[in-house]
């Protein structure tokens, strides 16, 4: 589902419940808990923070910096190794 088709079916919704004060008061409620969460989630990236450590990485990469899996390693012998 796109972001417009999401913002549609949201919108259709808080049609639905407009007229009922109680709903719509829960969902005000709900809305500010998530944004808190969002607030909250230091993992949690833009598109231009993400595709950033992304160059980022490619950069150490090229530099030597890198580090990679071994054939056949598992990936938690991976974390051992390079943590």
């Amino acid at each position: 589902m796109t972001a417009i088709q999401m913002n549609a079916e949201i919108l259709r919704n808080m049609s639905i419940i407009a007229e009922d004060e109680n709903l719509l008061k829960r969902a005000a409620k709900y809305l500010r808990k998530l944004v808190s969460e969002k607030e909250a989630d230091t993992t949690l990236l833009t598109k231009e923070e993400f595709f950033a450590r992304v160059d980022e990485a490619r950069e150490q990469i090229k530099r030597g910096e890198g580090v990679e899996m071994l054939p056949n390693e598992s990936l938690n012998e991976f974390l051992e190794r390079v943590g």
